[in-house]
């Protein structure tokens, strides 16, 4: 049996043909093999175990599910959760009464004022002017005032009450009103008596007489001189002051409660028996303008 003859290996040139250095690394290098490091060829970082790789840069996008959203409060707001939606319903309940009978109650107010404002500027309420007409004085003579003993006086007095200032607003006088009639700025009371009670149509004046009487009234020597000075020459004053009820009437059916009118008239009299001849001096009404409409 013959042998089998293989062909011989050609010969290693003892000159390679010239090649780059980098060629000749890329053609000798197996696959998949990291070249040798070299001058030119950057080191490269071999991946850590202990720190992660970063992401890439770019945007991202976390989706959370709506029911965890809704019912499920973050940590730090669960114990106020927890309070809250274990509250009891009955006081969410009072509260919820308490909102409402006070928006009731402000409504009211506001309707109220409303229906005020708006009567005012239609009827425009003005207050009634009084003035004294005539005055007649029983029982102050020089005579009895020389006298120490204690005085019974009796004054008529004719009062003028005046609704002309109102065009569309009746005025109803209500029963218990005062009259009475001072000296020395109220410091010495002489008489007093009842107001009477009568109703005034718009644009009227009215009249009326006023019977007063005083008991046990008391001067001093000072004043019993000054009295006495003042009829010489022809003027005593004196201090006409009423306090009425009243009811305003705005048409037919609307009228408003009663208030107190007071009225301060000074009065200038020539003498002190008989009729005088009284000068009014001026009158001062006081009312409380918030109090006359209903």
């Amino acid at each position: 049996m013959a042998d089998r003859v293989h062909p011989a290996p050609p010969p290693l040139s003892s000159s390679p043909p010239h090649q780059p250095h980098d060629q000749r690394a890329a053609t000798t290098a197996p696959s998949g093999a990291v070249p040798p490091p070299t001058d030119t060829t950057p080191l490269q970082r071999r991946p850590s175990i202990a720190s992660p790789a970063a992401p890439p840069p770019g945007t991202y996008i976390v989706q959370v599910p709506k029911d965890q959203v809704l019912r499920v409060p973050p940590p730090d707001r669960a114990r106020r959760y927890k309070k809250l939606s274990t509250r009891p319903a009955r006081r969410r309940a009072l509260r919820r009464a308490c909102c409402c009978a006070c928006a009731a109650v402000l409504l009211v107010l506001a309707l109220a004022a409303a229906f005020v404002g708006a009567v005012y500027l239609v009827y425009r309420p003005r207050a009634p002017a009084f003035s004294v007409a005539s005055l007649s004085i029983h029982g102050l003579n020089a005579t009895s005032l020389a006298l120490s003993s204690p005085l019974t006086p009796r004054l008529d007095a004719v009062v003028r009450a005046d609704n002309g200032r109102n065009s569309k607003v009746g005025i109803e006088y209500r029963g218990g009103g005062e009259v009475a009639v001072s000296y020395d700025s109220g410091s010495a009371r002489l008489a007093a008596g009842s107001w009477p009670a009568f109703r005034q149509p718009p644009r009227n004046a009215t009249a009326f007489a006023v019977p007063m009487t005083g008991n046990g009234v008391r001067l001093t020597e000072v004043q019993a001189a000054r009295i006495a000075r003042e009829q010489a020459a022809g003027a005593v004053p004196l201090q006409v002051e009423a306090t009425v009820p009243v009811r305003l009437r705005f048409g037919g059916v609307l009228r408003t409660w009663t208030v107190d009118v007071r009225a301060r008239c000074d009065v200038a009299v020539d003498r002190l028996d008989g009729d005088a001849v009284a000068v009014n001096r001026g009158c001062r009404v006081k009312v409380r303008p918030l109090w006359w409409w209903w």
